[in-house]
């Protein structure tokens, strides 16, 4: 059972800057804006900027983790991009306050970050879920969002369930419903990871799934689930360029790509775990900077 759990889940602080005068008591103080305060479907979106260009890198990251797993690219790029990270609803400081968590919703969000931030030339980077997160915000933003970047996922495109794969998903999740600190920690420990994953990595990403929102983590692993056939779908009606940095410990099947006619690259991250951006993270910015510059 769960071999074929694993392809399912792999599909898928910044200061605010003050400007002092140097030794001059006449000189004021220049103090940034408020922050603008983002709802999106009745609950707050945490989110924070960086840097200030034409072209954003917005950053949405993957099941049962948050922004902060983008830290080494903030640091790498947000002298030469808008940078912006956010935190999904029912992950890290985002609001809990909703009855269901679907794919298409954290579309909405991000959908909604761009459009009351006002962001332009708009670069969707997806780890993991976030993959289909932001596929389904590119096709609501097609004004601004020129291109999308996945993160060790669409590996499986193409690929649906049987009847038997699917009632071993369902008892997968009644058991997360069980038990879901000890499932949880069972899986990734066993399915997450690559034997060159460091130790304080692992122990991390365990500690953040073993404490994410229960409910925003099985409904949302219950949408990812029925998005396959959508998510096939929705590729097909992609129109702007798709580049991906995945892990090679699982392989990414072309056909399935292919089939779709969107117009895709794979860039190779090395023998990783699910988490390349933290794993390898000055591999990682190499090749995002490439996907980021090729057509």
């Amino acid at each position: 059972m769960m071999t074929k759990l694993k392809r399912v889940v792999l599909f898928f602080a910044l200061l605010p800057l003050v400007w002092l005068g140097c030794n001059n008591p006449s000189t004021q103080t220049e103090e940034e804006p408020p922050k603008t305060e983002i709802f999106s479907g009745g609950v707050k979106i945490d989110y924070n900027v960086c840097g200030n260009a034409d072209t954003t890198l917005l950053f949405v990251h993957g099941w049962c983790i948050n922004q902060t797993y983008w830290e080494h690219q903030v640091e790498a790029f947000c002298d030469r991009y808008k940078v912006v990270t956010i935190d999904l609803p029912g992950f890290g400081n985002s609001g809990n306050g909703r009855e269901e968590w679907t794919i298409e919703d954290y579309g909405e969000d991000v959908s909604a970050v761009i459009s009351l931030l006002g962001l332009k030339h708009v670069i969707l980077v997806g780890h993991s879920m976030g993959g289909d997160v932001i596929l389904e915000a590119a096709l609501k933003q097609k004004d601004e969002v020129i291109k999308l970047v996945g993160v060790d996922n669409f590996k499986d495109v193409g690929v649906f369930f049987d009847e038997s794969t699917r009632a071993e998903i369902d008892a997968f999740v009644n058991l997360l419903k069980q038990d879901f600190d000890e499932v949880i920690k069972g899986y990734a420990d066993t399915y997450l990871f690559h034997v060159s994953t460091d130790s304080l990595v692992k122990e991390s990403v365990i500690n953040d799934y073993v404490n994410s929102n229960t409910l925003a983590a099985i409904g949302s692993f219950e949408s990812l689930i029925n998005y396959v056939e959508k998510e096939y779908e929705q590729l097909g009606r992609l129109e702007i360029p798709l580049s991906l940095i995945n892990s090679n410990a699982t392989p990414t099947l072309n056909a399935g790509l292919d089939s779709t006619g969107v117009h895709y690259r794979v860039y190779d991250a090395g023998t990783t775990g699910h988490f390349p951006m933290i794993e390898a993270p000055d591999k990682f910015n190499e090749l995002l900077e490439i996907a980021i510059s090729s057509n």
